[in-house]
């Protein structure tokens, strides 16, 4: 039972961490970034199972952690009101050619980020963008001015 306890709070410590740390940072996977995700989930484990190696430990803490996102899945399925608690809300960053700074600065985002982003797209002027919105996955969609 302690292993279930232990699950349920780093599932929801882990949850809460993901909506601060920001859908941009979490967009983007550098290697460095990748090492952190492998030392955390390391981490996690030993927090979870501590000395216990067992088999019994193991799906205990996995059942868990698989139940409670299943049930942050049904709850955001079921309960539209829940959604901008559980996933975010897309945030309008550019309208009409140019960029909203507050909402960039809310989402840490640069304007070379924002640049950048338009060069993958193969945008290439601002003036060309009718609204770009950063999505709650942390990609920004653009959707260009008619006739660019």
């Amino acid at each position: 039972m302690d292993i279930v306890v232990r699950a349920a709070f780093i599932f929801a410590f882990l949850y809460v961490l993901m909506r601060v740390v920001g859908r941009r940072e979490l967009s983007t996977l550098e290697p460095f970034d990748l090492i952190l995700l492998v030392v955390l989930g390391d981490l996690v484990q030993q927090g979870v199972t501590q000395d216990d190696y067992s088999v019994t430990g193991m799906v205990l803490a996995i059942g868990t952690i698989a139940l409670l996102q299943l049930g942050v899945s049904i709850a955001n399925f079921r309960f539209p009101g829940l959604r901008p608690i559980l996933n975010g809300e897309p945030i309008v960053v550019v309208q009409d050619g140019k960029p909203i700074e507050k909402n960039l600065a809310r989402e840490r985002v640069t304007l070379d980020d924002l640049a950048s982003a338009m060069r993958q797209q193969n945008i290439a002027a601002l003036d060309d963008v009718q609204w770009a919105v950063m999505e709650t996955s942390g990609v920004i969609s653009f959707i260009k001015k008619p006739g660019s």
